[in-house]
């Protein structure tokens, strides 16, 4: 795919985000068009793998790549990868763990909003269909319509599985999708504000009743449940306008960097999981900057910290923005000799390199570039 343009390259970051997304392709392109493999180098026990919810991630990255750059070998890829899924799914869209669902939903309705083709819509509202008709498993236990993580532990209702799906229930009452009310979305993150987050520290834990004994566990604290609350409050916000959204939803971002980052930095995510890195782990602080950007680019937060600062916001918002900054420019100073990524962002890489570790640095590299994008399109 040659002679794409650099002519939308504005900043430093958009130039470090097409780079980044070069890498991607050589060090983790499969032998089919959009495939990617698990690892790089690749591992032969691995070959196979089928890491359906990565790829969903992946997707999403090539269309940040896309609406960035407007070269639409970008948005190829996203189509093609996101036609691979289909296929190495046995021609469905479906699977046992609705979280997994959700985040293809996600998918989708990014390419339905970069090429307009109702099919993608089609297939964000059957998944959103599928979560809605068989996640809800708890109706009757007091927590609205929030969704169950799988198949198999119907009562177990975590951050991950309602955050995504809360976004995408946004996502799709935004478009006009199959009937989708807001009442869904509300419902995830009102089970997010009453069950699982913190009101002392603002984090929201992992789940609920994942042992079957009604516990919270509020020991499993990671960065993308942190950021899927900070995407459910900014859309919330656009649809109401109500600026408690955007209040609570800077006192979540601000505590998560400051309590769960080392120096700015998500190392190992949670000494107490099973995983120190790469795995879904590596997904989890892309998904997190994803959102933080977002947030940050909200024109409302910005008007409202670029006063006489009578909400108070005007502190926590720039020491956000400097926490992206900064994690964002010591990855760049780790990731640019090889373009490949390491779990902790202050360390080069050493092989292998997990694709979902490979995803989260392209995912904090673009956020990084929209949000530089949107100060300077401001400014001027």
């Amino acid at each position: 795919m040659s002679g794409h343009p650099t002519a939308f390259q504005t900043t430093p970051f958009a130039r470090y985000a097409d780079r980044a997304q070069a890498g991607l392709s050589r060090h983790f392109g499969g032998l089919g068009p959009g495939s990617l493999r698990s690892n790089s180098p690749p591992r032969v026990t691995e070959l196979a793998a089928f890491n359906y919810w990565w790829l969903a991630h992946a997707v999403e990255v090539r269309v940040d790549a896309y609406e960035r750059s407007g070269w639409s070998g970008w948005l190829v890829l996203a189509r093609q990868t996101y036609a691979g899924i289909r296929r190495r799914n046995r021609g469905s869209l479906f699977n046992s763990y609705f979280d997994d669902m959700s985040w293809l939903a996600l998918a989708a309705l990014r390419l339905f909003d970069a090429t307009a083709e109702q099919q993608y819509l089609r297939d964000a509202n059957a998944l959103w269909q599928r979560i809605a008709q068989r996640g809800a498993a708890a109706a009757d236990a007091g927590h609205g319509k929030a969704v169950a993580w799988r198949v198999s532990q119907p009562s177990y209702l975590n951050a991950p599985t309602n955050g995504a799906f809360g976004i995408v229930s946004e996502r799709l009452y935004e478009r006009g999708g199959g009937g989708v009310t807001a009442q869904f979305a509300d419902s995830s993150r009102t089970f997010l504000e009453n069950t699982l987050r913190d009101e002392q520290t603002a984090l929201i834990a992992d789940g609920l009743n994942r042992a079957g004994d009604g516990r919270i566990d509020t020991d499993w604290l990671f960065s993308y449940n942190q950021g899927l609350y900070l995407g459910l409050k900014t859309l919330a916000f656009r649809r109401t306008g109500d600026t408690v959204h955007l209040d609570d939803a800077v006192g979540t971002a601000l505590a998560t960097v400051e309590q769960l980052t080392d120096s700015g930095v998500f190392t190992n995510e949670n000494v107490n999981h099973q995983a120190r890195g790469g795995g879904d782990v590596g997904l989890f602080k892309g998904i997190f900057y994803r959102y933080l950007a977002d947030l940050l680019c909200v024109p409302e937060l910005r008007d409202r910290t670029s006063s006489a600062d009578s909400t108070g916001l005007a502190a926590p918002v720039a020491a956000l923005e400097s926490a992206l900054r900064h994690a964002t420019d010591l990855l760049w100073q780790t990731f640019s000799p090889s373009l490949l990524a390491a779990d902790d962002w202050r360390e080069f890489a050493t092989a292998p390199v997990a694709l979902s570790t490979e995803l989260s640095a392209v995912m904090a590299l673009e956020a990084r570039s929209r949000f530089e994008t949107t100060i300077a399109a401001a400014a001027s």
